[in-house]
């Protein structure tokens, strides 16, 4: 169960549209905290992603990331840098943002799976997602920018290493806390 479920065990649709565009409203805003890194800038979308994941469930985390990657691909500034449009969705950049969406579906099935409470085990639910979003982020570099599969890693992976660990951490910290706030209600 998800904290999202246990809040809210009667969600109807509109409550369900709500949930997408002010998840995907977190993760615009996320966005725009940017470290300006080249190819690939250094944002706070994962720790934003990972929050949805586990608090959300797998297809509501998963519709929240079409739902913003749908915003920007029609030219909303939802993207790093305030940005919108199709070249992010095609460029550098690719495979971490088509990335998302599997990113957040996974996490969010780790939880509906079992690891839903303790630090530990939304630790885990966090951080292999988000590890695995790596794959497809290093692949389309490669491909754009016609670098080999390692120098593409140099590039997107081990620079952010470090990061999606915090961002893991942070995330399970707070899912811990909410549910804890939840079970004191």
């Amino acid at each position: 169960m998800t904290l999202t479920q246990a809040a809210l065990p009667a969600r109807s649709t509109r409550t369900n549209i709500l949930l997408v565009l002010a998840g995907s409203a977190l993760v615009a805003l996320s966005a725009q905290a940017s470290v300006p890194m080249w190819p690939v800038p250094m944002t706070l979308q994962t720790l934003a992603i990972t929050l949805i994941g586990l608090t959300y469930g797998s297809r509501l985390a998963a519709a929240t990331m079409l739902a913003y990657l749908a915003e920007g691909a029609v030219g909303l500034p939802v993207f790093a840098n305030a940005s919108g449009g199709i070249a992010p969705l095609m460029g550098p950049t690719a495979g971490f943002l088509w990335g998302f969406v599997g990113m957040a579906w996974l996490t969010g099935w780790l939880v509906e799976r079992g690891l839903d409470r303790g630090f530990l085990r939304l630790f885990v639910a966090g951080l292999v997602p988000g590890l695995m979003l790596f794959v497809p982020g290093a692949l389309a570099l490669s491909l754009v920018l016609g670098k080999s599969l390692s120098e593409a890693a140099a590039l997107a992976v081990m620079p952010f290493l470090a990061g999606a660990l915090v961002k893991a951490a942070i995330a399970a910290m707070a899912v811990a806390g909410g549910w804890q706030l939840f079970r004191k209600r």
